[in-house]
């Protein structure tokens, strides 16, 4: 009964946790919309987020996410937040480097553009892996190197899906208002860049997640 009892608590901490990751990336969310510096591109920015949000909650009482899972998400989220708030093209990350260390990352790296888009891109690629591949290996009762593979393809489709939105954007929408929300930053290959990147992050991921297997079981 004991090992059952503290099996029990145990889920109910990583229950609680999950929660925990709601509840503080809906709160960085409403701070982050406390006086918008770019209100309506920030707002189409944040559609996706809501969705991601009431995702995660379902996911949790429903207990389809693991404490990793959700831990991946949420992550990928604050990412994502920090980027609405400057739409990803203006996030000041020079300014910040200049702060605390007396140079910026675009003297450092000789960068002519704000990179932030093209890291979370890569970052997106990495953090999807781990949630993909367990919901492939849980629902869809796939072994682990099929999931994981399943998990690449989702990265690539959902790139290629927030692309086309882009595409969508910029036809219904003013070219000022759509290259602000792009954030193209004048690169026309913008959009097969970010894709590449994502699946570049997703690959490392798999890489890393097949070592680790690997030397586990041996």
């Amino acid at each position: 009964m004991n090992g059952v009892s503290r099996l029990d608590e145990g889920r109910s901490q990583r229950r609680l946790f999950k929660y925990g990751f709601v509840i503080v990336t809906a709160a960085l969310l409403a701070v982050s919309l406390l006086a918008p510096i770019y209100p309506r591109e920030q707002t189409l920015q944040h559609a996706p987020t809501v969705i991601a949000l009431a995702f995660m909650a379902i996911g949790i009482r429903k207990d389809w996410l693991s404490l990793s899972s959700c831990t991946c998400i949420a992550m990928f989220l604050w990412l994502h937040i920090l980027g609405a708030r400057y739409i990803y093209s203006f996030v000041p990350y020079d300014d910040w480097a200049i702060a605390v260390c007396g140079t910026s990352v675009s003297e450092l790296f000789g960068w002519n553009r704000n990179h932030y888009d093209r890291v979370v891109h890569f970052l997106f690629g990495c953090l999807c892996i781990p949630p993909a591949t367990e919901a492939a290996h849980r629902f869809g009762k796939l072994t682990r190197p099929w999931a994981m593979t399943f998990a690449v393809l989702v990265v690539l489709a959902v790139g290629a899906l927030y692309e086309i939105l882009e595409w969508l954007l910029t036809v219904v929408m003013a070219p000022r208002h759509a290259e602000a929300y792009n954030g193209q930053q004048g690169d026309m290959w913008d959009a097969q860049k970010d894709m590449a990147l994502a699946l570049a992050g997703a690959l490392c991921v798999v890489v890393l997640m097949t070592a680790r297997r690997h030397v586990r079981s041996r």
